[in-house]
């Protein structure tokens, strides 16, 4: 086996340096792009072979989370072309398994009770921002949760900045929309 060049050695440590101290937050926002955990990490796998494929045209010392995040919605609207244009496929050993599994469970009434009520909320939640459009939704995650300027988000998405305040400014009221039917059905009152 090839021994590592001195280039080679130091390319994987700017890439450690650069790039792993995001890998959460890559994941989280994987994982809000699928709504599914394994798809979410495949996302950020195949983000991360990708860049550092790519690495040599990362400018050392720029936004690397803001480079990654580019990398990962790109590969998240590639995917997602891929599978649009694919018959759905159904894996029967996989649908018989989990039928057999729920089939036989028995589950005490007030252990689903207070598992209902304790992820209540967090769904409610969840389904009003993944409701709202996904450039909307997109853009609100990145510039809300994730604190991205503008600028970088603009950038990420190779759109024009105002189009990016623009998604921002009616990301954020169809969410508060959401969220006010939300409280409605639960009695809180709007003041």
């Amino acid at each position: 086996m090839a021994e590592l060049t001195t280039q080679e050695i130091k390319k994987q440590q700017d890439f450690n340096e650069e790039i792993i101290p995001h890998l959460d937050a890559l994941y989280n926002f994987g994982l809000r792009l699928t709504s599914d955990p394994n798809d979410a990490e495949d996302l950020v796998q195949d983000t991360i072979v990708k860049a550092y494929r790519f690495f040599s045209s990362y400018e050392k010392g720029t936004n690397a989370k803001a480079w990654l995040f580019r990398i990962l919605k790109n590969s998240y609207i590639n995917n997602y072309r891929k599978k649009s244009k694919k018959p759905q496929e159904v894996d029967y050993d996989e649908v018989a398994t989990f039928y057999e599994t729920i089939r036989a469970e028995r589950t005490e009434t007030s252990d689903l009770e207070d598992k209902m009520f304790r992820e209540l909320i967090d769904d409610d939640l969840s389904n009003a921002l993944d409701s709202i459009p996904e450039d909307f939704r997109t853009v609100v995650l990145l510039c809300d949760v994730e604190d991205f300027t503008y600028e970088e988000i603009a950038n990420m998405l190779d759109v024009p900045i105002g189009t990016i305040r623009s998604r921002l400014h009616r990301g954020r009221n169809l969410l508060k929309t959401q969220l006010m039917e939300y409280a409605a059905k639960r009695g809180y009152a709007q003041d």
